[in-house]
This record gives C-alpha cells, structure tokens and sequence, in this order.
C-alpha cells in the first residue's frame, strides 16, 4: 500500500495544505490547497481554517481519513500543550493540537515552521546527505530549527522546552541592542530580520528604503554599504553561537533575507572568524525549496 502523507502550513497570512504519495525515494503531489489565514478574526476562525484546509487537500487528492498528517507553524507547544512565542497571536496560550485533533479525529504532529523548513531541505533540498541541519529564516523574524539524520531518517530535534534552534533571540548585545519584541534588548533578530535591516539603513541615510534596494545600492550608497557590512559582521557573530554549540554539518538559509547574495562568501568568512575552529567545513547554503519548505516539512514530520 502507497504511503501518504498530509502537511498544513499555518502562517500568519495564509494556511496551506499538500497531500503527498510516496513512490520509490520519491514524493509525488497529490493535491495542495492555500487559504488565507485571516488571523485577526480570532482563535476560531483559526481553528476553522486550518480543519477546511485539511479536509480540502484530503478531498481534491482522492484520499480519506489519511493518518500521517503534520502541521507546522509559528512558536511552539509548552508541556501543557498550550502555544506559546506565535506571531499569530491568537493562538498563544490555547491548546490548537488538542482542539484540531477533537475537531479531526485523528492524531497530528505538530513543529515550529523553522523545524519544518529545516526538514524539508535535509529531505529533499540543500542539506541532503547532512547529519546535522541547522535552518534558518530570517524575515520579518528570526528562527531556527535543527534537523538530526545521522542514524535512520532524517528527525526534528525540538529540545527539553521545545524550543531547540531559536536562534533569533540570542542576546548578542543585552544592554546596549534595540528593543526586541520579547522584550529583551540586542537579540539577534533586531540585526538581522528585514524590518531591522531596513530600519538601520534609515537610521544611517535618513531615507527608508526597502531591503532589496538596499541591497542594490550597496555600491553606489555609502550608507546602504556601511549597513550591509554590519550586517555581514553581525551575522558571523550570531551564527557562530550556533557553530560552536551545535557545530552542524550545513546552515541552510531562508527567509527574504537569504537573498543577500553576501551572506555566503562574507557572512561564511566573518562567521569563519567568530567561530572556535581554525578550520570552518560547515556550510552555508542558500535554500533549495523556497516557499515550498514549510508545507513539505510539514508533511515529513510524521514517522
């Protein structure tokens, strides 16, 4: 019997789902939905939302009452089983697995979207063959996920708390940093998210300019450069903290920020001078699936 496998992508915007069939090595598409999330109609709508998707991949795949079916989204689960560090807000405190698998009837694995993108480029994109995967995106927010393979399939590791590969907020500067929306200063995600990046460049040119057209003006713009070389040193800072902890295999990027085409021969270099090696063989990488990573990790999550 084939096996098949359902992956939901809940996100701040939009809800998407994909239905998969396993055939050889291979995973062929069965079905994939998208629905906008409309998160600021509540916790319910939510829950409605996420259900409609499901039932809607199952359906226009031909398939019923799948059992493998995994759900990657923002924050993590506590012990409770209670949501907590979502951007989606709504979803903080209150139990969405319970309450989605009463609503399904079926069990549901659930990951940080950060471990679903990991797995899905350690499975199928720029970290195949890795033992150890650490993921990042850096967007609007700044996350990780780490993805172990180096006995049996590739697996999430999400920590004692669930919080294994939250990168984004690391301290680097607690006294002196911007205010993170933690509500700490200096982490790492008010350097290197999008919304900071562009914020800084402001700050130095008294212009706001979007993050592609300061990267674009790098060599032309004494304050788009100045910028950018700060960014290239901060990262070689952050992503050290990984390295010497973790000391992954490959670092594979997402998020808008991935696109700074810098980040892979100045960013591995200044990473290359913050980490505790003399000889640096992890890689960084630029994500091969794109948008495409959170849906399918989501569906690689159930064993």
């Amino acid at each position: 019997m084939s096996e098949m496998r359902i992956g939901i992508d809940l996100g701040g915007t939009k809800v998407e789902g994909i239905a998969l069939r396993r055939e050889g090595d291979a995973f062929v598409t069965l079905a994939r939905v998208r629905r906008p999330t409309e998160r600021e109609r509540g916790y319910e709508h939510i829950l409605d939302v996420t259900a409609q998707v499901l039932a809607e991949t199952e359906h226009q795949a031909g398939l019923q009452n799948v059992a493998r079916i995994g759900i990657g989204m923002p924050g993590s689960e506590t012990r409770e089983g209670l949501i907590k560090n979502a951007n989606t807000t709504a979803l903080n405190g209150r139990p969405f697995r319970t309450d989605l698998v009463a609503r399904v009837g079926r069990p549901i694995v659930f990951a940080n979207d950060a471990n679903c993108f990991a797995l899905a480029e350690t499975v199928l994109g720029a970290a195949r063959g890795a033992r150890v995967t650490f993921g990042v995106i850096m967007g609007t927010g700044v996350g990780g996920g780490i993805v172990i393979a180096d006995e049996g399939p590739p697996r999430v590791w999400d920590g004692a708390q669930g919080i294994a590969g939250e990168w984004g907020h690391v301290a680097l500067e607690p006294e002196r940093g911007l205010a993170c929306y933690c509500g700490r200063r200096g982490c790492i995600e008010t350097y290197l998210s999008g919304p900071f990046i562009e914020r800084a460049y402001a700050a130095r040119s008294g212009t706001r300019r979007r993050l592609v057209d300061v990267v674009a003006a790098r060599d032309t713009d004494a304050a788009a450069r100045s910028t950018l070389d700060h960014v290239i040193e901060m990262f070689g800072r952050a992503m050290s903290t990984v390295v010497n902890v973790l000391d992954p295999d490959v670092i594979v990027l997402g998020g808008g920020v991935s696109n700074i085409d810098l980040l892979y021969d100045a960013g591995a270099e200044s990473l290359r001078r913050w980490a505790f090696t003399d000889a640096l063989r992890t890689r960084v990488v630029k994500n091969a699936m794109g948008d495409s990573a959170g849906v399918f990790g989501a569906a690689f999550l159930p064993k």
